[in-house]
């Protein structure tokens, strides 16, 4: 029986599924290739406790209270800068442009709110002393009796001598 040239209806021809084959075997190469991308760090994690923390790449670390001051100190800078702007621009534009008139405007931008910020500021911190020292002083204990109460003021004294020695703290009736 021989073979017939033109493929059977339905079946694949065999060239085509040698491409397939082919195309087949590439893509899972590739996938394979991609699959095998990773790197696993064996190196043992830092032992917590006394090891200090390393610097990491990038901007400094700042603590809370330097990143609250830092941004108060970026806004304000840059709404003098903006204020002191539209005034020099208002009087350019109108002509009546004086060095003199600009400086007292512009240190009056800047100082009447260092005027305001500095003794806020001062205010600020005596009542966040206050507060910490009002959190750290000990709670008031209060203590309530109910029915007869007798409070016994008497002293004990006591000599122990010996070289086997019994203490015998006994109130006497």
């Amino acid at each position: 029986m021989q073979l017939p040239e033109q493929p059977v209806a339905g079946q694949p021809d065999p060239t085509d599924r040698a491409e397939v084959l082919k195309l087949a075997h590439a893509v899972e190469s590739v996938l394979l290739k991609e699959m095998a991308t990773y790197h696993r760090d064996e190196a043992p994690l830092p032992k917590v406790g006394s090891t200090p923390p390393v610097e990491q790449p990038g901007r400094a670390s700042m603590s809370a209270k330097a990143v609250d001051r830092n941004v108060t100190i970026l806004t304000s800078s840059a709404l003098t800068a903006v204020a002191g702007g539209a005034v020099s621009l208002v009087l350019w534009t109108s002509g009546h442009a004086n060095e003199t008139v600009i400086a007292w405007i512009c240190g009056g931008i800047v100082g009447v709110p260092v005027a305001l910020t500095l003794p806020a500021l001062a205010l600020k911190g005596l009542l966040k002393g206050v507060r910490e020292a009002a959190e750290a002083a000990p709670a008031p204990v209060t203590n309530h009796f109910h029915g007869t109460v007798h409070h016994d003021e008497r002293t004990v004294t006591s000599t122990t001598r010996g070289v086997i020695a019994n203490s015998r703290n006994q109130l006497p009736k």
